[in-house]
């Protein structure tokens, strides 16, 4: 099959992933003499750094998510097909999927990452990621769910909350689950007692927010056990059985609600040999994204490890790199097309930041550096303007102001209630 709008003869570039750094690409080929394909399974681009508000009933998902279809409106060279992609077969440049085989010029892969367990079988099972919005409302729906439950029948492993990993995602979730301790649950549900309500962050460094500055991680910390966080750091997970969390140093946790954040990996189909995959099963590239003896295969964002003197273990696993990989790629594409010379990648950070809760955030831009209410408005603002349409723009602030003001989070519903022991093992996450 070719790809769709075929009938200009012109070189057919497959972008797998409608993420930050696949969406970029396609808007910079516009209007340019080739024809992109782009390939989801989902028919929405996810704006995850937001993904813990909708867990955690502070947003809907809808105001996080917004159709693939529509972004690209008007792009004649654009088309779309939902559909998961199972191989790449690079000797005859061809692409399978569910909805049939596509043939290529070039294919990128935009394909992002997944939760990384480390191969627990057990954790993966027991254990909840929040990577997607099916998982973010699993999560939500699990919470409310173990509230409701812990009012019919006392059970402290129901009120016991464990996030594992201390980076961003999991200094927010802490922070996000604290606030929905002491602003929310004492009004809706006043026959719990909210003290027996822990909440536990678990990251095995030495400093959560280990990215960031020093002074970012000392303050992340404390903001976090000025809100009732119990913060352990230096102590990593041995195994967890659904109910007892067991940790290095012979800690034990009683616990159903286990939240992992704790790792990534690189997630890509079938058809990239081993050889080409570094640590955290990132797909090494050079430096224009093509991925080792691959001339028309290329990976950015967070599957590839662009491997240099500069960056030995790669760049971060964030938005703004995969953004400006996409961008860059674009214009990269179009010079090996027209048999010139590619442009070398140079990541530009424009620095990291992280909010723990209500007034309370971190953040580092170069040298500067500084954490609090100024802090937390910066946060809000790039998050703000960095969503997908005027009205998730419009829809997210509103909720940010009616929970500012009323100290309210509005979407505490459990739509589809969750049972992990009727899921099968493919689908219990996603």
């Amino acid at each position: 099959m070719t790809a769709p709008g075929s009938s200009v003869n012109f070189p057919k570039i497959i972008i797998v992933g409608g993420g930050f750094g696949g969406i970029q690409l396609a808007k910079k080929l516009k209007n340019k003499e080739v024809q992109v394909l782009m390939l989801d399974r989902h028919n929405y681009h996810t704006f995850q750094p937001l993904l813990y508000q909708v867990a955690t009933g502070g947003l809907e998902a809808d105001s996080i998510a917004f159709p693939l279809r529509k972004i690209f409106k008007g792009q004649s060279n654009f088309s779309f097909r939902n559909a998961e992609v199972l191989s790449i077969a690079p000797e005859k440049n061809t692409i399978l999927t569910t909805v049939g085989e596509f043939e290529y010029d070039y294919l990128v892969l935009a394909t992002g990452s997944d939760t990384n367990f480390f191969g627990s079988k057990e954790l993966e099972h027991y254990t909840m990621p929040m990577k997607t919005i099916p998982e973010a409302l699993n999560l939500r729906s699990m919470i409310l769910q173990n509230l409701e439950e812990a009012l019919i029948e006392p059970d402290p492993t129901l009120l016991n909350f464990v996030v594992v990993g201390g980076g961003p995602t999991g200094v927010e979730l802490s922070g996000a689950i604290s606030e929905l301790k002491r602003h929310v649950l004492k009004n809706d549900y006043p026959e719990l007692n909210i003290d027996d309500v822990n909440i536990y962050l678990i990251e095995g460094s030495p400093a959560v927010l280990g990215p960031m500055s020093t002074q970012a991680q000392r303050s992340a910390k404390e903001f976090l056990l000025e809100m009732g966080v119990t913060v352990m750091t230096g102590v990593t997970v041995i195994s967890y059985d659904g109910e007892i969390i067991k940790l290095s140093g012979g800690i034990e946790i009683f616990s159903k609600n286990v939240l992992w954040s704790a790792g990534v990996k690189g997630e890509f189909p079938e058809g990239i040999s081993k050889e080409h995959l570094v640590r955290g099963g990132r797909i090494k590239v050079d430096t224009v994204n093509r991925i080792d003896g691959h001339n028309t295969i290329f990976a950015i964002g967070d599957v590839a490890a662009m491997i240099t003197d500069e960056t030995p273990n790669g760049h971060p696993g964030v938005a703004p790199v995969a953004m400006q990989q996409g961008k860059l790629l674009a214009k990269n594409l179009l010079r090996i097309i027209n048999k010139e010379e590619p442009e070398p990648f140079k990541y530009f950070d424009k620095g990291s930041m992280a909010t723990v809760g209500r007034n309370r955030a971190v953040v580092d831009i170069g040298k500067i550096r500084f954490q609090g209410v100024f802090a937390w408005f910066v946060w809000m603002f790039v998050h703000l303007m960095s969503l997908v349409g005027f009205r998730n723009k419009l829809v997210v602030f509103v909720n940010w102001m009616w929970s500012y003001f009323s100290y309210d989070r509005g979407t505490r519903l459990i739509i589809r209630p969750f049972n992990r022991e009727s899921m099968t093992e493919d689908t219990a996450h996603k």
